[in-house]
């Protein structure tokens, strides 16, 4: 058996070599004639194929095919009393009838009639919104919210650990299932690989619904690393919804001495917009379970809320799905919109040349541009990438922060201390083409201005890269900036 597997694995390799020539340009016409990729992207890919082929080859299975996603990804919209929404909405705004609490956001109104017509993303403004900047209170504040669930839990992560946190939250959800409350749990294949098959076993014989979306080919070997469900989604009875950077896992409570302290941002949304997080969740799970959760009209009633807010907020959201991106073009647009300032923080910065350009722009402008990312990489091409782009900010004028205590991992961009974006997506190609997020759109200086503080007060963690410091690099980094810098549109 032994001697079969070492010829058969032999052959192969011989194959492979004899015929590495052919490979390459049959992989160069499909990059080039049948896959719609920029420029950027597909003389990236020749490259890795000429420079390194064995290599390059690898890595195109991985990361680099395209699975028709516009095929794969279809989905559903809601009928009726949403699309009535949208379109009532649409023509107030074009009637200039829209109401904003504050006058000055009604320079907004293009960007809220962007998210209606490019993403059904309804504008609603009864929410009270909760912003949590530490694992240790926005999971306290989770499984909070479980234990007073009626009816429905919804939870879908991009990273579930198998440790103590995941232990504590389904050790609730049991309970609850035992209550009568409906449990779901969707995650993705590449970011759970942690857990083990017979995890999910025993959350279902326990009752709790599991979908596995995008699931691995071989057994626990995932060779699809591009189209992941990035997005973190709890929607309790329809009316408190969690969205945010904070995946599952002891590390995102600060226990990981590998990142320290985890410095994320999270939102507990209570009100009419987490009708539209019940819907992008039910949407995923379709897709993941082959059900059709929009027959149950349950998850849909509008709930009553003990929370009395009035942040208007639209839930966006973007992906390989998607016709437009969204994500990006909100980011682009706030950008293009500034008068005063720009504060984003992210920890992968990788911004195509649309942002990248509307940043150096606003910098030289006059616009007050900040820029925070992390000092330690969890992803080291990615953060010597980011540096690089950094650089390029700095020498634009625009002020860029390292953050030094811990681990930044939150997704902000607020402009004016009066609209932000922020929820799941980072900074960079990746997830702007290549994962499913969500973001929420928040119009709302009390809001808003709660995010810029925490920003300020992070600046005091931070070191100010200036160009003098950026200058003084070595020739190691230098060199690690430019060989990242050329793989970023595969990062």
């Amino acid at each position: 058996m032994a001697e079969l597997v070492w010829d058969v694995t032999t052959a192969v390799y011989n194959f492979l070599m004899d015929n590495l020539f052919v490979i390459n340009i049959l992989l160069s016409l499909i990059i080039i004639f049948f896959q719609r990729r920029s420029p950027q992207t597909v003389w990236t890919w020749l490259l890795l194929l000429y420079f390194i082929p064995i290599l390059g080859f690898v890595l195109y299975l991985l990361i680099g095919q395209d699975f028709h996603k516009s095929r794969m990804f279809k989905t559903k919209e809601i009928e009726g009393e949403l699309k009535y929404a949208i379109r009532r909405q649409e023509e107030n705004i074009y009637r200039k009838k829209l109401r904003l609490a504050n006058p000055e956001l009604g320079r907004f109104r293009d960007l809220i009639l962007y998210n209606l017509e490019a993403g059904q993303s309804v504008l609603t403004d009864n929410n009270d919104v909760r912003i949590y900047t530490d694992g240790k209170e926005k999971f306290r504040a989770l499984i909070e919210e479980i234990e007073q669930a009626k009816c429905y839990i919804h939870i879908q992560y991009y990273i579930i650990q198998r440790d103590e946190l995941w232990k504590k939250i389904e050790q609730v959800l049991v309970k609850k299932v035992r209550q009568g409350v409906e449990v779901r749990v969707l995650f993705d294949s590449m970011g759970c690989r942690s857990m083990r098959n017979k995890d999910w076993d025993r959350m279902e014989r326990a009752g709790i619904h599991v979908a596995e979306f995008f699931p691995a080919l071989f057994g626990r070997l995932q060779f699809r690393i591009n189209y992941r469900n990035h997005r973190k989604i709890v929607v309790i009875d329809g009316r408190v919804g969690f969205v945010g950077g904070f995946n599952v896992g002891r590390e995102y409570l600060g226990l990981d001495q590998k990142f320290g302290y985890w410095r994320d941002t999270h939102l507990c949304i209570e009100g009419a917009a987490v009708t539209s997080l019940a819907v992008r969740f039910v949407l995923d799970w379709n897709y993941a379970a082959k059900e059709n959760l929009f027959l149950e009209d349950k998850l849909f009633e509008i709930p009553q809320y003990t929370r009395n807010g009035h942040d208007p907020v639209q839930i966006i959201s973007s992906g390989p799905d998607s016709q437009t991106k969204n994500i990006h073009d909100n980011y682009l647009r706030l950008i293009h919109s500034a008068k005063n300032h720009v504060y984003i923080q992210t920890p992968y910065f990788i911004p195509d040349d649309s942002i990248l350009d509307a940043l150096k722009i606003a910098s030289r402008s006059g616009i007050d541009v900040r820029v925070m990312v992390p000092c330690k990489p969890d992803h080291p091409f990615v953060y010597w990438a980011t540096y690089s782009y950094l650089g390029e900010l700095v020498e634009a004028g625009a002020k860029c922060y390292v953050y030094d205590n811990g681990f930044l991992h939150a997704k902000t961009l607020s402009v004016d201390g009066m609209v932000a974006c922020l929820g799941t997506a980072n900074m960079d190609i990746r997830s702007f083409e290549l994962n499913f997020e969500v973001n929420a759109v928040i119009y709302s200086e009390r809001t808003v201005q709660r995010l810029e503080r925490a920003f300020e007060n992070d600046m005091t963690k931070c070191t100010h890269v200036t160009r003098k410091v950026y200058d003084q690099r070595g020739v190691l980094i230098k060199t690690k900036e430019q060989f990242s810098r050329l793989l970023s549109p595969l990062l």
